[in-house]
């Protein structure tokens, strides 16, 4: 089992095993809440990740499915772990719920594959374009905090074991400019140096692509290092994201996300392309 940095995911993992065994010892909620002396609805909400379950209710839960000695106790210690709180926690006041969620799975991820149609992804800005974005729908007052946040999560390109990324842009989003000529050409040679990296690989989707298979919009898959973790697919729209888990949207995205780096410019044309698009850059 891989050692696990994400309360998120811990949370995630204990949730999801806990289900699993009190389905393998053959008990439904109703009786595994009773036989616990809990309700229906809280054990629910364990098991849905509404709630963590402290350490001591974890052991009773796992007693009660038969699951005794070293297996119960990596359960115990991950059910620890999945209380501690994560670097993003300390930006609720302007990251919802909703995303931290996202970011803490993210946190986690061994691979990363996007598509992005119109803006920079958010590992890839710099500061300057960030602040241009934020400026369109948030108040002033938390714009620098959501920098912040930002600037962190980008920290998991340069980790220890560092994250892969395999970016797909639309041609647009470098054809757009955010904020003054200057910032936007400082964007795109960042974007440049981060394909250096060789644990990022960034591919253009040239307008003579033509149709494609996301032009319904942007989108993000997330594979973690551990099996037991299952991928998820990210999406996000004007008013929040969505996280999916379910097994059939990661292979069709998968699938969409495959097709699209077919049709994309290759890693060495996509970043002659970049560098041509920013020495046109006054």
């Amino acid at each position: 089992m891989t050692e696990l940095r994400s309360p998120t995911v811990k949370r995630r993992r204990i949730a999801k095993e806990l289900a699993r065994l009190r389905e393998q010892a053959g008990y439904n909620r109703s009786a595994a809440a009773k036989a616990l002396d809990m309700s229906p609805g809280n054990l629910g909400r364990i098991e849905n990740r509404e709630i963590t379950a402290r350490p001591v209710v974890v052991r009773a839960m796992l007693a009660l499915y038969g699951v005794t000695g070293e297996d119960a106790e990596v359960l115990v210690e991950l059910a620890r772990g999945a209380q501690e709180r994560g670097w993003w926690q300390n930006y609720g006041d302007v990251l919802p719920d909703w995303f931290s969620f996202y970011v803490g799975l993210e946190e986690e991820a061994a691979s990363i594959a996007t598509y992005e149609s119109e803006i920079m992804p958010g590992l890839f800005q710099t500061a300057d374009y960030a602040r241009e974005i934020f400026r369109l729908t948030t108040e002033d007052s938390d714009i620098e905090a959501k920098i912040d946040a930002r600037l962190r999560r980008q920290l998991i390109l340069t980790r220890d074991k560092p994250v892969e990324v395999a970016a797909v842009l639309n041609e647009a989003v470098l054809l757009r400019p955010v904020g003054r000529n200057s910032q936007f050409r400082r964007q795109l040679e960042h974007l440049a140096d981060l394909t250096e990296l060789p644990n990022v690989t960034v591919q253009v989707l040239p307008f003579s692509a033509g149709g494609h298979h996301a032009m319904t919009g942007p989108f993000m898959l997330i594979k973690f290092p551990d099996a037991l973790d299952e991928p998820i697919v990210y999406l996000d729209n004007f008013t929040r994201g969505q996280v999916l888990e379910e097994p059939e949207h990661f292979t069709a995205y998968q699938d969409a996300h495959a097709r699209l780096r077919k049709q994309a410019l290759t890693p060495k044309a996509s970043l002659d392309r970049i560098r041509t698009i920013i020495s046109n850059i006054s």
